[in-house]
């Protein structure tokens, strides 16, 4: 019964119906677009003197970039490439896994998903409409991270 539960928990998240409009996968991101999104979220990340670990995905959570800065302390970097998975994987935030979650009552069942970061600082890429990948950054407090991954984004706009 909970593995019924936990499988319509999922196909409703992934279908949108917990309130995010999930989006469709497109291309796999590229080493070129990977590199833009890296280098404006270590631009970002420097500018705030902050040592981080910062992780780019496909759409398939492969990993196509994966950088620990400088002082960055070594778990950040697990840390990192698994809020980029769950980015990619369930094409959301970790942001909007933790706003639901904070919600409590039934949202709780969030922590039951299968590698979802219910953290912020991971956040799906999107190119023309359509997800090619995703970002994880670790290293500071959630929302520090939240703005470093938010900055590579940016690069792609």
């Amino acid at each position: 019964m909970k593995t019924i539960v936990a499988t319509c928990f999922a196909l409703m998240l992934a279908t949108g119906a917990l309130g995010a409009r999930a989006q469709s996968y497109g291309p796999p991101i590229t080493l070129e677009q990977a590199r833009k999104v890296m280098a404006a979220a270590e631009a970002e990340a420097r500018k705030s003197n902050l040592n981080l670990s910062i992780a780019i995905v496909d759409t398939g959570g492969h990993m196509v970039l994966m950088q620990r800065m400088d002082g960055a302390f070594f778990a950040s970097a697990k840390v990192a490439r698994d809020k980029a998975w769950s980015a990619a994987a369930f094409r959301r935030s970790g942001k909007a896994f933790q706003d639901r979650l904070a919600t409590g009552g039934a949202e709780i069942r969030i922590l039951r998903l299968q590698g979802a970061s219910p953290i912020e600082g991971g956040d799906p890429i999107v190119a023309d409409g359509k997800v090619v990948g995703a970002i994880g950054v670790s290293g500071g407090s959630g929302e520090q991270d939240g703005v470093v991954s938010r900055a590579g984004l940016g690069a792609l706009k």
